[in-house]
């Protein structure tokens, strides 16, 4: 079509690790990983090279689990102070070509070159991707794969499809080959536990999921059904923001109306700490931190009110949502009628990758244990079923602890993600 956009996603590829071997040539022939304490054994892998890929090493692993596939494996501790450095003259870059750049993390940008200050020649998208991916390599030492599309989504899709020091373009003429065959998991927000739930409904690719009646998706699903299936079609039309606008994804929450009335504070504890489960592994699975935590009360004499706190570090730690949100409920509910329904939120999000100021009165080895116990608690879950591992408190009632929040109705609120007819649909749909 004429009028499409020409986006861009540029992703440095092993970009954590791409800077270390960059600085430290000795690092570059053997496998590698940027994480967290090597002395102190704790912190997980933030990314690896690809020598280390192909052993087994992963994203999000700990350092004992990643040495344990990989035994020569070299850990660096992370330099954020030079990654940020990097990725500016990245997104300086992008910026010769369009104002309109808007960065996913550290390592990512989409870039809207529709309207591009240097338009080379009749093939924009790609003639322009490939100077890109020359001037990175050439200015700064390090590569980026690059998707070509006219929508961000698809374009993402695009920088995933090859690595490293790739260019793929998903066209409205091949992206039923390419994208389509693809396994839903693929697409940009669907998360593993998203991903299981459309296997129960026999959706099982990208096509699958294009082809879904989107009524049906939003039986299932709520809301996000129908995201994702404009997703999948490839009728996403968020605009590309300009650096400092806001991120694709507003808040994530989870809400649930209990089998019977909370009377008590620990009906309400227990519940809470539920939700903050199910919230605190959706962040997870979408690579976000959030210093915003929100809870929504709703009592038997349909009395409702939100409340939300701004915290000092953002977090996608269950202990540390659930702490805030049980803090907030405290603070404001008087138990004038028992409990019907409530909800916990974390907004504020920024990618997990972000560097933030730690605070001289919370211990960071702490965290780190709070999330290297949520990660194996998933783990454990993933693989034998929610009730597998349960927090010692979800016994005093069975009814309650039996509810698996995370498989319950569970809200992502993005930003306007497509728009039907006049009418955007986004957070207030």
């Amino acid at each position: 079509m004429d009028d499409d956009r020409i986006i861009l996603h540029s992703d440095c590829n092993c970009f954590y690790a791409s800077v270390e071997m960059l600085h430290n040539p000795s690092l570059r022939d053997i496998p590698m990983a940027v994480g967290g304490d090597p002395e102190a054994r704790h912190g997980i892998i933030l990314t690896a090279n690809y020598i280390a890929k192909r052993r087994g090493v992963k994203v999000g692993m700990a350092l004992w689990e990643a040495r344990k596939v990989c035994g020569d494996l070299t850990i660096v501790s992370p330099n954020y102070d030079e990654y940020i450095r990097f990725s500016r003259k990245a997104r300086k870059i992008y910026s010769d070509y369009t104002d309109l750049v808007e960065p996913y993390g550290l390592d990512e940008s989409w870039i809207d070159i529709t309207h591009s200050k240097n338009m080379l020649g009749t093939d924009t998208g790609m003639s322009i991707a490939k100077e890109i991916s020359n001037r990175v390599k050439r200015e700064l030492g390090i590569t980026v794969s690059i998707g070509v599309s006219w929508n961000k989504v698809y374009a993402k899709f695009g920088s995933d499809y090859k690595k490293p020091d790739a260019i793929t373009q998903i066209s409205r003429e091949n992206y039923r080959d390419i994208l389509w065959s693809a396994p839903a998991s693929d697409l940009l927000y669907v998360g593993r536990h998203t991903n299981e739930k459309l296997r129960k409904y026999g959706i099982i690719t990208i096509g699958d999921l294009a082809k879904a009646d989107p009524e049906s998706l939003h039986n299932i699903f709520g809301k996000i059904g129908y995201v994702l299936s404009a997703f999948a079609r490839g009728e996403d039309q968020t605009p590309v923001a300009a650096v400092g606008e806001s991120s694709p994804i507003k808040s994530v929450g989870n809400s649930t109306t209990t089998p019977r009335d909370l009377v008590n504070d620990e009906d309400v504890r227990m519940v809470i700490y539920l939700l903050s489960e199910s919230v605190a592994a959706r962040l997870r699975e979408n690579h976000f931190i959030g210093d915003v935590i929100g809870i929504s009360v709703r009592d038997n004499g349909l009395f409702s009110f939100t409340r939300q706190h701004r915290v000092k570090i953002p977090t996608n730690i269950s202990e540390e949502i659930a702490g805030y949100a049980w803090q907030l409920f405290k603070e404001n509910y008087d138990w004038a009628h028992p409990i019907r329904s409530v909800g916990v939120r974390v907004a504020g999000l920024v990618p997990d990758t972000m560097p933030y100021q730690t605070d001289l009165f919370r211990s960071e080895a702490l965290r780190e244990k709070y999330l290297r116990a949520d990660l194996a608690v998933t783990d454990i879950r993933r693989r034998f079923g929610y009730s597998a591992v349960l927090r010692g408190l979800m016994y005093y009632d069975r009814e309650l602890s039996g509810l698996d929040a995370k498989a319950d109705d569970h809200m992502i609120h993005p930003v306007a993600y497509f728009q039907n007819g006049n009418k955007v649909l986004g957070e207030n749909e």
